[in-house]
């Protein structure tokens, strides 16, 4: 299959991206900046120079593709409204990438929730990632799309693709560096359900090739507290275990608001029907072990 593809240069696109041209699937990558077309290139992308606000140029890919991942903005409403619109009646798949932060609570360390959710569970928020996730669901059942939503949780895992870092983990080693020990927020006892690079690059795979319309996967496989992952990020980075709490207005102050809502939050997910509906088994190590195994050389920076 021919794919286009936004968010490519980054992570988790990159990362699917190298997951489908190894499967035999061959991509258009839409990038913003010309100094990316080789890199792209290297990897095996054709690239598309554009952004998501370049309407036509996302219609025109769109069409001439047998399908659409979207992995960059996940509440950029004009960018999915184009490529339904572009889909409509075609039955090809609009895989949309949300993120699992959308049932995160505010809890700034502070407790463990014993909300758990699973793709059934009802949320209730006014976000706008949420209602385009709807939107790319409705698609799916009277557009004509094979509309389909991936929820990741914490990423974890060396980039499969560019050369490229995820954004919880590489916070708390940069700081858990200038501290010399772990660091979590507040008591740290807040917990994310978490899924290594290479899992969630297999979930889009299977959801291309087999996701039915209108369906929404959760992707993760376990869960740690934050205090927990500081301490194995003390051990890997030879700190014996030390941890030490960082006040959460410290952590906005230097991180902004993004520290607030995914270092200090809870955000507890199972993957029901990725398993059920798609026969997804993730297989990467975990969280401890991949930390464990070389922290220095985890991270492209």
């Amino acid at each position: 299959m021919k794919i286009f593809m936004t968010g490519v240069t980054g992570y988790i696109g990159s990362s699917v991206a190298k997951v489908l041209l190894d499967a035999g699937h061959s991509i258009y990558g839409l990038t913003r900046n010309t100094s990316q077309i080789n890199e792209l290139k290297e990897l095996g992308v054709e690239p598309v120079v554009g952004t998501l606000g370049d309407t036509e140029i996302l219609a025109d890919y769109a069409k001439r593709s047998d399908g659409v991942i979207h992995t960059a903005d996940v509440a950029h409403r004009k960018a999915i409204e184009t490529f339904i619109s572009a889909l409509r009646g075609t039955g090809k798949p609009l895989i949309h990438t949300s993120g699992s932060g959308n049932v995160g609570d505010d809890a700034k360390g502070e407790f463990q929730s014993e909300q758990i959710y699973n793709e059934e569970t009802p949320v209730t928020r006014d976000l706008e990632s949420i209602r385009v996730n709807e939107l790319v669901r409705k698609a799916g059942v009277d557009q004509g799309v094979r509309g389909i939503v991936i929820v990741p949780s914490m990423v974890y895992g060396t980039s499969l693709g560019l050369p490229r870092d995820s954004i919880q983990l590489p916070m708390i080693v940069q700081k858990s560096k200038e501290m010399k020990a772990g660091v979590y927020i507040g008591k740290g006892l807040n917990r994310w359900s978490n899924v290594h690079i290479r899992d969630l690059a297999q979930l889009y795979l299977l959801a291309l090739d087999k996701a039915p319309s209108s369906s929404y996967f959760f992707a993760e496989n376990g869960e740690e507290s934050f205090c927990d992952l500081s301490r194995y990020v003390s051990e890997a980075l030879g700190y014996e275990g030390r941890t030490v709490s960082w006040s959460l207005e410290e952590a906005v102050a230097e991180f902004g608001l993004l520290a607030q809502y995914t270092l200090a939050t809870n955000c507890r997910i199972r993957s029901v029907h990725a398993r059920n509906l798609l026969g997804w088994k993730p297989e990467a190590e975990s969280v401890q072990t991949w930390l464990a195994m070389g922290i220095n050389n985890a991270f492209s920076q």
